[in-house]
């Protein structure tokens, strides 16, 4: 008896909804990473794709513990002399909060072209409405 290896034509892709009102950042992004890889699926397999679309509502009303809105810092380089950039995780969450879920789900994926395909199926918006009524997500607890 052999292992069953998940063939890319074979796979069903689900869609998921995630509310993130009053949730842990970090925990909540675990779940997010785990669906996106397929680790729920008895068909895992590393090298396929085999995970789930996620759409993340509610970005802005997330919950950083500790000191990490004001201690926590997100930096970026410009690529020329003096171009570091540095944002806290405070005012990314004022700024733009869904780029504050992307960079949680992102750091949790692999590090190469299937995890920036995984990436892609993850969808995040600010406030309770979502484009993808159509899909008829399912509701993910986390």
């Amino acid at each position: 008896m052999s292992t069953p290896v998940a063939k890319k034509n074979e796979l069903q892709k689900d869609w998921y909804v995630v509310d993130l009102e009053d949730k842990v950042l970090g925990r909540a992004a675990t779940e997010i990473a785990q669906v996106l890889r397929g680790k729920h699926k008895a068909i895992f397999t590393p090298s396929v794709d085999t995970g789930d679309f996620v759409i993340v509502l509610n970005a802005e009303k997330v919950r950083l513990t500790g000191n990490k809105l004001s201690q926590k810092v997100y930096y970026r380089h410009s690529g020329y002399t003096g171009g570091l950039k540095s944002i806290t995780a405070g005012e990314m969450l004022e700024k733009t909060p869904e780029e504050l879920i992307k960079k949680a789900v992102k750091g949790m994926l692999p590090k190469n072209k299937l995890g920036r395909q995984m990436f892609k199926k993850l969808k995040v918006y600010c406030g309770a409405d979502h484009p993808h009524q159509a899909q008829q997500p399912k509701e993910l607890q986390v």
